[in-house]
């Protein structure tokens, strides 16, 4: 169950905020050889112009080095950490391989510091295993999946997410991805057995304003109560009503599909739900 607070102070009064139940008591620091520092953009590009609005300040981060590709093959690791990580939803665990090197993964739900896992195409099929997926059980639950065989896993990396194994034929695995979607992937790329962890995070609450500050995120000004020359909500006399939601730009949203038409829907077997 997320964590709810007794209303001391008016941001507590509607704040919820996940538990981290893999989180072990006490933080222990990580491992310098993973940490790099992080450069902030703050939404600006190499001209100095705002690209992406609503970004800025927030506290320091560090990134942690995170590996996707999980390509340390027949290896044996212990976890020996599960952490938080500032920069994505999902938590992380720290591995300690057998000849001595370590790296972080993407926590799975259900991992426990102790727990062995590795990256090899024969059982057994754990929580945490790496796996080509001409070799896993179909109906496997799965998440960190390659699209290119020895990319890195790029699909299903956020907090609570997974997607199914369905079907094998000709080369292709046919995967249900998390959002419905039904497409086919290169049978010899890699993906992580169970589903990300920290299932709670979409249902938090930042509960006040200076959080999302704290997160990096600016405040937000409504269309509608901008002038008609900054956005197509603007203007009119009181409370306007009628218009098509759009962005500054008069993009329209709620419902208009964005996807780029130059991209091919060879691979997609099933649509998204609408």
């Amino acid at each position: 169950m997320p964590k709810t607070f007794r209303p001391v102070t008016p941001g507590q009064r509607k704040l919820v905020l996940p538990t981290y139940v893999e989180l072990a008591p006490g933080e222990k620091p990580a491992p310098k050889s993973l940490l790099v520092s992080k450069r902030r953009t703050n939404g600006r590009n190499h001209s100095g112009h705002i690209t992406c609005r609503h970004k800025g300040g927030g506290h320091k981060r560090k990134l942690r080095l995170i590996d996707f590709k999980r390509d340390k093959e027949n290896v044996a690791a212990v976890v020996a950490s599960v952490e938080y990580d500032p920069n994505r939803s999902s938590l992380i665990a720290l591995l300690h391989y057998r000849d001595g090197e370590k790296r972080y993964i993407l926590a799975p739900q259900g991992i426990k510091i102790g727990d062995q896992v590795s990256t090899s195409d024969e059982p057994p099929f754990q929580i945490g295993g790496c796996m080509r997926l001409k070799f896993m059980p179909l109906g496997s639950v799965i998440h960190n999946i390659e699209l290119n065989p020895g990319k890195g896993g790029k699909l299903v990396r956020s907090a609570g997410l997974s997607a199914q194994l369905l079907a094998r034929s000709e080369g292709y695995a046919t995967i249900r991805m998390p959002s419905g979607e039904v497409r086919l992937i290169n049978e010899n790329c890699r993906a992580t057995f169970g589903a990300v962890s920290n299932a709670e995070h979409n249902l938090r609450v930042i509960g006040k304003a200076g959080r999302s500050r704290w997160l990096g995120v600016r405040p937000t000004v409504r269309g509608v109560a901008m002038n008609p020359v900054d956005h197509p909500h603007g203007g009119g006399e009181g409370r306007g009503k009628g218009n098509h939601p759009q962005t500054p730009w008069a993009q329209f949203t709620k419902g208009f599909r964005t996807r780029s038409p130059k991209k091919t829907r060879k691979w997609i077997v099933k649509e998204r739900k609408k």
